[in-house]
């Protein structure tokens, strides 16, 4: 899975997180939030082993995500992008005064689908580049900001006595192989399965064929046109 951790949050209040293995992303998240300088609007990502850490700031909404350093920056920030935008279009002006994971229960969940989505879909990528729900205009932005941002270490922004080892489940690269490897054999089952179909519907054609040509030859050898 690309994108193993996520998180919505409003200046250092974590508001909704959602993680897809075991790991203390969260506590380093945390870290994250309290040291990002000043409170404009930014795009940047924090690298740290071969994760990195992606994070959107938008009219004071912070949107974070871990994601393996293989995923590269589009797909990241596209989906940041597109939580971003179901966060505000769900909750609005309520994000300002909610408390500390008023909206976890629920949107948590939206975190999940839309990890697994943009880690294992390959139509994620080519959806957001070209047909996403984002207007043209932030399409150009978007692909802008990702081009420019820097990957700058984490040590920049959490002091090194501060920093904290991140930890994480190396189960989590077998469970995407194996999602991977499944779809896979799925689809080669599929393949041989109609080849299979169509193979023995042909058999069965050419077998009545033969047929058919035997009884007529030995139909009109015996004379009996009542038998055609």
């Amino acid at each position: 899975m690309a994108i193993l951790y996520a998180l919505v949050a409003r200046g250092s209040i974590v508001l909704a997180e959602f993680t897809a293995t075991s790991t203390n992303a969260s506590a380093i998240a945390r870290q994250i939030l309290e040291k990002i300088p000043g409170n404009n609007d930014s795009n940047v990502s924090y690298s740290q082993d071969r994760y990195i850490f992606h994070v959107k700031r938008t009219d004071g909404l912070t949107v974070l995500c871990m994601a393996d350093e293989t995923a590269g920056r589009r797909i990241p920030f596209a989906f940041l992008e597109d939580i971003h935008q179901r966060f505000v279009r769900t909750y609005g002006r309520a994000a300002i005064t909610a408390q500390a994971y008023a909206m976890n229960d629920e949107f948590s969940r939206v975190l999940s689908q839309q990890m697994e989505y943009y880690s294992s879909d390959p139509n994620a990528d080519r959806i957001n580049r070209l047909k996403g729900e984002m207007s043209q205009a932030s399409l150009e932005n978007l692909a802008l900001f990702v081009r420019n941002v820097m990957i700058e270490n984490i040590d920049k922004v959490l002091d090194r006595g501060d920093r904290l080892e991140l930890l994480v489940d190396k189960t989590v690269n077998m469970q995407g192989n194996t999602f991977r490897f499944r779809k896979q054999a799925r689809r080669f089952r599929n393949t041989v399965w109609w080849r299979n179909v169509k193979l023995t519907a042909a058999l069965i054609v050419v077998i009545l064929v033969i047929i058919y040509v035997i009884l007529a030859f030995v139909c009109h050898g015996l004379a009996l046109p009542s038998c055609l």
